[in-house]
């Protein structure tokens, strides 16, 4: 399941959720308001990059021949 981030339009608490994709905000509230007022942020996420710092040499792994 996606860890979804949501902006409360009343108090701008953000908080994450965890829900099925393509699940709206129906039926979530602000956990510090209480306002069901919630909009969807745009997340973003980690992910591995070919290019620059941070890369270590591939290993290989013998097994049986």
């Amino acid at each position: 399941m996606p860890l979804y981030e949501y902006r409360c339009e009343e108090c701008s608490q953000v908080s994450e959720v965890l829900q099925r994709l393509g699940e709206g905000a129906d039926g979530l509230s602000c956990p510090a308001c209480g306002s069901e007022r919630l909009d969807r942020k745009l997340s973003t996420f980690a992910g591995r990059s070919s290019a620059g710092g941070g890369r270590s040499e591939p290993t290989s792994c013998s097994g049986p021949t």
